[in-house]
């Protein structure tokens, strides 16, 4: 098959996982990826051609940011053309789908278009007044519709009236990349990941390791960027803590951190699914997060990690410690999130499943 992947080459778990897809789906298949940049995650001598869509600097343009689909469209009707594409596939309703739609009928193509949501691009920024009408359009005219989780199946079902079937893919992590390390020192290791969003709670996890600090040695390292970034900094240094918390940016091994850490929290208001989680639990470390959306699919609470009610800083607290204090606890929970991930959540579990769906919707022409 000849695929095109249209993505966003960010930091979060849409952009990595439409690159690592990509990677893997083009040992057996010719892959085409296009976006306005190179993904953090994709190889500068690997298998995936890269194509730029470039923009246009132009004064009446500055403040019309949708000019991005169209030169999307453009690119990708370029891409179909040059390369005879059977399948589009865009990661994100807006702008990836609507644009993959539009080079379509650009083409008069019989390539197909294969949408999976994650999430922000379904119940965030596409059930705004300003996008709904056009993310309902491009998710009903997408051959293939896919969510990363049922939490997010149902909520978009909920959200829009769409006739089209949503098959579930979760997300997946690679095993041999995301395991456990052997660390250096004693002290505990607490770990999060995100773009520092506000519904991400980063203070929760700063208020949270305060406690958690005044019990055990521990140090608490904060992987990404985003608004919330300053904010955070300056909580910790009101808390008297910022010689324990260390914020470290945007991470591209972000495996080698996860792989020594003992605990990591995730307290959002609202996951589609998860990935950060889903990547430290491939690295055997307990995961405490907030008991909404995807993270309740992906972690059973007293198992292979704790859930708990968005905003309760003391509960976070309270099982940081819990498990944190009993080596044999974090081991076992560890472990059980280890063989969960094995179990269900693998790329040899997860990439046939977007092949065997691009199948089926070839066989349609």
């Amino acid at each position: 098959m000849k695929i095109g992947i249209a993505c966003f080459p960010t930091f979060g778990g849409s952009g990595i996982i439409a690159t690592e897809l990509a990677h893997l789906l083009a040992k057996k298949h010719e892959l085409h990826l296009i976006s306005y940049d190179k993904p953090v995650r994709l190889e500068k001598d690997g298998d995936v051609s890269f194509h730029k869509v470039e923009l246009l600097e132009y004064p009446l343009f500055e403040r019309v940011p949708c000019c991005y689909s169209l030169a999307l469209a453009s690119k990708l009707a370029d891409v179909i053309r040059s390369y005879k594409l059977d399948i589009i596939h865009a990661h994100y309703a807006v702008p990836n789908a609507v644009s993959a739609y539009l080079a379509k009928q650009i083409c008069k193509d019989s390539a197909k278009v294969v949408t999976t949501l994650h999430g922000t691009d379904s119940y965030l920024v596409g059930s705004h007044p300003s996008y709904k009408e056009v993310t309902q359009f491009s998710m009903q005219q997408s051959d293939g519709l896919t969510a990363v989780s049922e939490y997010l199946k149902e909520r978009t079902m909920t959200e829009f009236n769409i006739s089209k079937e949503i098959k579930v893919i979760p997300n997946f992590v690679d095993p041999q990349e995301f395991r456990r390390l052997k660390k250096d020192r004693e002290q505990k290791i607490i770990c999060h990941s995100s773009n520092f969003r506000p519904l991400k709670r980063i203070p929760d996890i700063i208020k949270a390791f305060r406690t958690a600090s005044r019990e055990i040695n521990c140090k608490l390292l904060l992987i990404g960027d985003g608004p919330e970034r300053p904010k955070a900094e300056k909580l910790a240094k009101n808390l008297e803590i910022s010689d324990r918390v260390h914020f470290l940016g945007n991470v591209k091994n972000v495996q080698e951190i996860l792989g020594k850490s003992d605990l990591f929290l995730l307290p959002s208001e609202d996951e589609s699914f998860g990935l950060a989680a889903l990547e430290a639990m491939s690295c055997e470390v307990p995961v405490v997060a907030s008991n909404i959306g995807g993270l309740k699919e992906l972690i059973t609470h007293g198992v292979d990690g704790y859930l708990i009610t968005v905003g309760d800083v003391e509960a976070l607290a309270e099982y940081s410690l819990k498990t944190l204090q009993d080596p044999k606890l974090q081991e076992e929970f560890g472990k059980n999130a280890r063989q969960k991930v094995l179990k269900k959540y693998t790329p040899d579990k997860i990439v046939p499943r977007y092949e065997n769906l691009y199948n089926e919707i070839l066989k349609e022409r």
